[in-house]
């Protein structure tokens, strides 16, 4: 194949400041999940057990950014790849576990579902505003800020569910916020597939142009 040369970014240097943003983002995380495993099982809520599972998934993600910090624009964009797969998933399964709540019927206990969906949307809050700076970067970056702000999103939906199912007693504001979870989360996992998958031919292209040198 002929080489060609073209201009291209060089592999990005470690950030500190991104690093401190996504350790401060792990430890909000991990500890949400603990708390809304916890309250959503209690609550019998599948807003919170799924955004629970969220915040596992995200905490997950922050460590692995971590990891590659500093890596090549290649695996950067393979973690990215991950990630974007683990957020789509994400939705499927809530979706899945919407369908076996509706079947079950049991409607969630309002105001504990209310106060957690309260709490949590205060610590995603802060990990997106932590975040923020960073909201443009490449798509391991990007991807960090995209669950940030799609869990402050859903947050905001579990409480206005809280309202909802404590004015009409019915479980069905608590699985349309599944749903909406669900939505956010293929999304999102789509825009931050495809953005890897277009960093990851650029980083083909810099290997073959260094090849040629």
């Amino acid at each position: 194949m002929a080489c060609s040369c073209s201009h291209t970014p060089a592999p990005q240097k470690p950030n500190s400041k991104f690093r401190t943003a996504l350790w401060i983002a792990l430890f909000i995380n991990a500890a949400m999940f603990v708390i809304e495993l916890i309250g959503g099982a209690y609550a019998h809520s599948s807003a919170l057990w799924a955004d629970s599972l969220d915040f596992f998934g995200d905490a997950m993600n922050y460590a692995i950014s971590l990891a590659v910090l500093g890596a090549s624009l290649y695996w950067r964009a393979t973690v990215a790849l991950f990630k974007g797969a683990t957020m789509a998933l994400f939705g499927l399964v809530v979706i899945g576990k919407t369908a076996y709540a509706y079947v079950q019927g049991i409607p969630p206990e309002a105001i504990t579902m209310g106060a957690i969906g309260a709490l949590a949307l205060i610590a995603n809050v802060i990990s997106a505003l932590v975040l923020y700076a960073f909201r443009d970067g490449d798509s391991n970056m990007q991807s960090v800020w995209l669950c940030s702000r799609n869990d402050a999103i859903g947050n905001v939906a579990v409480i206005l569910a809280a309202v909802g199912v404590f004015g009409t007693g019915s479980l069905i504001p608590d699985l349309m916020v599944a749903l909406v979870m669900s939505i956010l989360g293929l999304t999102g996992g789509y825009q931050v597939i495809m953005k890897a998958m277009k960093e990851r031919q650029a980083s083909k292209r810099i290997n073959l142009v260094e090849e040629c040198h």
